[in-house]
């Protein structure tokens, strides 16, 4: 496959999508980026703005193994990994896997539950093996978190720890939709009775999980040339030398980032990445990943703010 090929496959990927998710557009863009790019996707809206339903919907049109883990304040670590269970008529103990044993796993309100259970998907989230009983279980190659959370100031709402954060390529924040999408939607689920499907739409795959392997195996061939990789680490260490933050992102991040830039490039058909590639996504890679001073807080500054300002200052390659 090259990146013409991904181009289209995406193209196809977003017009399944588009039967049952009305508007969305940049959503979708992200989450294929992180697909390609072996990430993960951090969603954080309102409720009602179909998160989950857009995560359902996504999983389908890549034709990925699905799996859903509803958070909850009292869900426990092994309810998401599984445990080693003893089994009486065979005298021994066997594997019962938990659901995060899947290819596309949509961690449905991840911030409504303790950081001790939030942190039994760091292991999978970094290398995509799950340690039980001290005995490791690998997970996909193609393993991809899809995670929802409400703002912070609604109630029953855990804060994410900051390792947590760190594993997810993206967070993207969604807002309200425009009128024009938001009587679109009205026209197209008002008529339906029940919860909407992603099936009941006629969502169809797209891809499967070889065709996704082709993919990333061609996202891996775009071009990186060294003035684009100093300028990714220009941004990121800006976030460390700006008094408006207090913590900058890590180097982690910028390795994702240049990861991420490349898939951005082959989603438009490009075998080498441009400024503009890592511009487009480096705000929703930085937000999730600094923390703005407390003089910045009093002065009532805001993390995109800055995250912007940032991007704007450091020269980008000619």
């Amino acid at each position: 496959m090259n990146v013409a090929e991904v181009q289209a496959l995406a193209g196809r990927i977003r017009e399944q999508t588009a039967k049952a998710v009305v508007g969305q557009n940049d959503t979708i863009d992200l989450m294929l980026t992180a697909l390609f790019a072996g990430g993960h996707v951090l969603l954080e809206g309102p409720p009602g703005t179909a998160k989950t339903f857009l995560a359902q919907c996504f999983a389908q049109a890549v034709n990925l193994e699905f799996g859903r883990i509803q958070f909850t304040p009292d869900l426990m670590p092994g309810d998401i990994l599984g445990a080693n269970l003893f089994n009486f008529q065979t005298s021994a103990f066997t594997l019962v896997k938990g659901p995060i044993f899947c290819e596309l796993l949509l961690a449905d309100e991840i911030n409504r539950t303790p950081p001790k259970t939030q942190a039994a998907l760091l292991e999978a989230m970094q290398e995509r093996n799950v340690t039980l009983d001290g005995e490791r279980h690998a997970l996909s190659d193609r393993f991809m978190v899809v995670a929802t959370q409400n703002p912070l100031e609604q109630q029953g709402t855990y804060p994410l720890p900051e390792a947590q954060l760190d594993r997810f390529l993206f967070k993207h924040v969604l807002a309200y939709p425009s009128l024009a999408e938001e009587t679109a939607i009205v026209a197209t689920h008002g008529s339906r009775t029940g919860q909407p499907s992603a099936a009941g739409f006629g969502v169809e795959a797209a891809g499967d999980s070889k065709t996704i392997a082709e993919a990333v195996a061609a996202v891996a061939t775009v071009r990186l040339t060294d003035d684009i990789v100093r300028y990714i680490v220009g941004v990121v260490r800006a976030t460390r030398d700006t008094g408006e933050l207090s913590g900058g992102a890590s180097p982690r991040c910028a390795a994702m980032l240049a990861v991420a830039s490349r898939a951005r490039a082959a989603l438009e058909g490009r075998d080498y990445v441009i400024p503009d590639d890592v511009k487009a996504l480096a705000l929703p890679a930085l937000r999730h990943r600094v923390i703005l001073s407390p003089a910045a807080e009093i002065e009532g500054r805001k993390v995109d703010d800055v995250v912007r300002g940032l991007v704007d200052q450091v020269e980008a390659p000619r």
